[in-house]
C-alpha cells in the first residue's frame, strides 16, 4: 500500500490543506525515508517492524503538519516521531522477548543488512545495544546521522549539554566493551 492511501481522504473543505500535507509528507518521505528506516532498523532490529514504524511517523506527521510553522524543523521532528515510536515498540516487545527462546539469527535481507559484515563491525554493534536508550540514540545521531550536538538535542527534546553527556559516556562504556573483548 502507498504511504498517500494510508492517509485520510479529505474532506470538501479541507481539499488544499491535504494537498499541503501530502506534499509536505511525499517530500519528506523521498528526501528522509531510507535514512528512517536504517534508524528504526538499528533500534528494533526488524527489518519489517522497522519499516512499519517509519510509515507510522509519516503518517503522524501527515496528522500534525499543520503544527510546524518552520520547515527545517520537520526532519528532526519526523526523527523525534520514529524514535519515540521506536522506543514504544521495544518496550512492548520486551515482555515477549523475554519468554522466547533464543532464536536464530535472521538471514540479510536488505542492503543495510550488509553493513555488518565483519565480526568487528558486530562487537561495535552490540556494544552500542548494551548501551542505555538516550547514550544509543544520542551516538546514532551523532556519528551515523552526522548531526551536530545542537541538532540531537532539537530532535530528542533535550538539552545539548546533556547531548554532550550521553555521547561521552556512551563513548566511554563502548570503549571499556570493545577493549575487554580485544
Amino acid at each position: 500500500m502507498r504511504l498517500a492511501q494510508a492517509l485520510d481522504p479529505p474532506s470538501r473543505g479541507v481539499a488544499a490543506d491535504h494537498a499541503r500535507r501530502v506534499a509536505l509528507v511525499t517530500r519528506m518521505f523521498n528526501a528522509e525515508g531510507a535514512a528512517l528506516v536504517r534508524l528504526a532498523r538499528i533500534f528494533t532490529d526488524d527489518r519489517a517492524s522497522a519499516e512499519d514504524l517509519v510509515q507510522e511517523a509519516f503518517i503522524r506527521l501527515y496528522h500534525s503538519a499543520h503544527r510546524i510553522e518552520d520547515p527545517n524543523k520537520v526532519a528532526p521532528y519526523l526523527r523525534s516521531i520514529l524514535l519515540n515510536l521506536c522506543r514504544d515498540h521495544n518496550r512492548r516487545g520486551l515482555l515477549s522477548l523475554r519468554h522466547l527462546q533464543a532464536e536464530e539469527p535472521e538471514a540479510p535481507v536488505g542492503p543495510e543488512d550488509d553493513v555488518v559484515r565483519t565480526e568487528g563491525q558486530a562487537q561495535v554493534l552490540d556494544a552500542l545495544r548494551a548501551l542505555s536508550p538516550r547514550q544509543r540514540e544520542c551516538l546514532v545521531l551523532r556519528f551515523y546521522f552526522d548531526m551536530s550536538e545542537t541538532e540531537i538535542a532539537r530532535t530528542l527534546a533535550i538539552s545539548p549539554n546533556s547531548v554532550k553527556t550521553h555521547c561521552q559516556r556512551g563513548m566511554a562504556s563502548m570503549r571499556r566493551d570493545l577493549e575487554g573483548e580485544a
